[in-house]
């Protein structure tokens, strides 16, 4: 083992060896930690990322493809219920072309269409309806479960027979059963959405033919009368609509807060068909279409001329005043009749006829109101009459049919406002607060930490430099400076600015001691100075380590 290695080694071994019990325990623990979020972490990378490779599947499907990636030996995973499995991204596209060559899942893509793919030419009339019908069936169930929150969807359809014996041939129904997905509830559009799909589907089907029930057992729409709820989801969007038009218009005049609007509409839910016939004269003035005159003549040598008169006892036609005269042929003052003549002329003219056939939907506006309450302190000066027609014209407000505006100045009562809003002020100081302590809190903790990591690390430190200064032991220089003898006439040198002593030969002193003869050496005295001697000759050798190692011995005396 190269030296440079052994002592890293040797210098780790003696770290340890001076730790405590608790430095050691918290060691442990560390290292352990390290040790577990690392295998987390590559645990985490070295992970597959798994994606669907089926979704909604039956039970009966998802067993069989279960067991076909057991024996592939792919790993896999069940999610939403088990109707969705999910594998490794790099098998998806084989795991598939498999299952699908095994005939999984069995289901997709039954009912629909594809069940004509399988009616044979041998099929009687009766199973090729009953085929068509199931495939309508499917078809619809399946563009219904596509629509979101729909988990599952069944269309049942009741399509009369046409037949030349009836009469009067019945309208095709539907029913539609609806299971949605977990804490989901269908919306109104949503299942008129349903029931114009489902109607538009079948030929001679209308909207109100449909019924439409949820897993619940509620119904939501009833064949008859259509959606439930329709009307009134209706009547709120329309009232939502008019109420939002009428108080922006207002919080821009009179200030946000300061006004408060209602509407209340009432919409006809009846539907049908409007005639509307209508005779007009040509634009190009009137044109005969036919014409027919006829003449009538009566008196004398006209086609009309008889005798008239009254019976008389005998039965004998009298001829009485005027006619008397006619029968001489001279008229009652005695001049000649001319006799009657009767002309008439009948003439048809040619007129415009404009038919007009409409068909009136339902939800249509029969009647609305609009209250109006602005705030008198901040509407004073404000002109009623123009804030009217502003709503008037906001609101389409129609007097034909009974609209009404009511425009009023009321005192509006802000305490509840007030409240709030000190609420509102002291729940944000409250917050703010408590962000500023949590900012507190946490940052003490970081300090604190990094405090007592600042600590132990000099502590470690200081421990670890003190463990290298008590391994060294000047007796190993002995053999290596056994030929140096230490001279009496040796300068000591002071550091007055450390207060530490250096011995040195040729260093400039700050402060000369003066020389002494020295006495006889006794043994104790020859092997001090030996020992100095051995310190001289490591000062001039290695001056830094000699230096560390007088403050060492200083710092021990000194009790540091």
């Amino acid at each position: 083992m190269p030296t440079a290695v052994k002592n890293s080694f040797d210098r780790m071994r003696a770290a340890l060896a001076g730790f405590s019990i608790a430095q050691r325990t918290i060691a442990v623990i560390l290292l352990a930690v390290i040790v577990l979020g690392v295998v987390a972490l590559v645990s985490w990378l070295t992970k597959p990322t798994y994606t669907p490779l089926f979704s909604g599947v039956d039970p009966a499907d998802a067993s069989a493809i279960v067991e076909q990636l057991q024996a592939d030996g792919v790993p896999y995973e069940l999610t939403a219920g088990g109707n969705t499995i999910l594998v490794p991204e790099e098998h998806v596209y084989q795991e598939r072309l498999t299952a699908a060559a095994a005939g999984l899942p069995s289901t997709a893509g039954a009912g629909g269409y594809s069940l004509l793919d399988t009616m044979g030419v041998t099929s009687s009339e009766f199973q090729q309806d009953v085929t068509y019908k199931r495939a309508i069936e499917g078809e619809l169930a399946n563009t219904i479960k596509a629509m979101d929150g729909v988990k599952n969807a069944t269309v049942q359809l009741a399509i009369p027979e046409e037949s030349v014996f009836v009469a009067e041939q019945r309208d095709p129904t539907a029913s539609v059963f609806v299971e949605t997905q977990a804490g989901v509830t269908l919306t109104d559009k949503q299942v008129q959405a349903i029931v114009n799909l489902t109607s538009a589907s079948v030929e001679g089907m209308t909207p109100t033919d449909v019924a439409v029930t949820d897993a619940t057992g509620a119904v939501l729409s009833q064949v008859g009368t259509g959606a439930i709820g329709g009307g009134a989801g209706e009547a709120s969007d329309y009232e939502t609509k008019v109420q939002t038009a009428v108080q922006t218009m207002l919080d821009k005049v009179v200030g946000v807060g300061n006004s408060s609007v209602v509407v209340a509409a009432q919409l006809d839910q009846n539907s049908g068909t409007r005639v509307t016939e209508s005779f007009t004269e040509p634009e190009s003035g009137p044109l005969a279409l036919n014409e027919s005159s006829s003449t009538e003549q009566y008196g004398a040598g006209g086609a009309g001329t008889g005798t008239t008169g009254v019976l008389g006892p005998d039965n004998i036609a009298v001829p009485t005043g005027a006619d008397a005269a006619a029968a001489d042929g001279t008229a009652a003052d005695g001049t000649a009749a001319d006799g009657y003549v009767n002309e008439s002329a009948t003439k048809n003219n040619a007129v415009d006829k404009t038919t007009e056939t409409m068909t009136v939907p339902s939800g249509t506006v029969a009647r609305q109101t609009v209250s109006v309450a602005l705030n008198a302190t901040a509407a004073q000066g404000v002109n009623m009459q123009s804030i009217r027609d502003l709503v008037d014209s906001a609101a389409g407000i129609d007097g034909a049919r009974g609209d009404a505006v009511d425009v009023a100045l009321v005192d509006f009562d802000t305490s509840a406002a007030t409240a709030a809003q000190e609420a509102l002020a002291a729940a944000d100081a409250a917050a703010a607060t408590e962000a500023m302590w949590s900012t507190i809190r946490t940052a003490s903790i970081v300090g604190f930490i990094a405090l007592a990591a600042i600590v132990a690390l000099i502590v470690f430190a200081r421990r670890s430099r003190r463990q290298a200064r008590e391994d060294v032991d000047l007796g190993e220089l002995a053999s290596a400076n056994a030929a140096q003898t230490w001279d009496a006439t040796m300068r000591l040198d002071l550091d007055a600015a450390s207060g530490r002593s250096m011995l040195g030969a040729d260093d400039t002193a700050t402060q000369m001691l003066p020389t002494v003869e020295a006495p006889e050496p006794s043994p104790e005295n020859l092997t001090a100075e030996r020992r100095r001697a051995e310190v001289d000759a490591l000062a001039e050798r290695d001056p830094a380590k000699t230096a560390e190692l007088l403050r060492s011995l200083l710092d021990q005396r000194s009790g540091v």
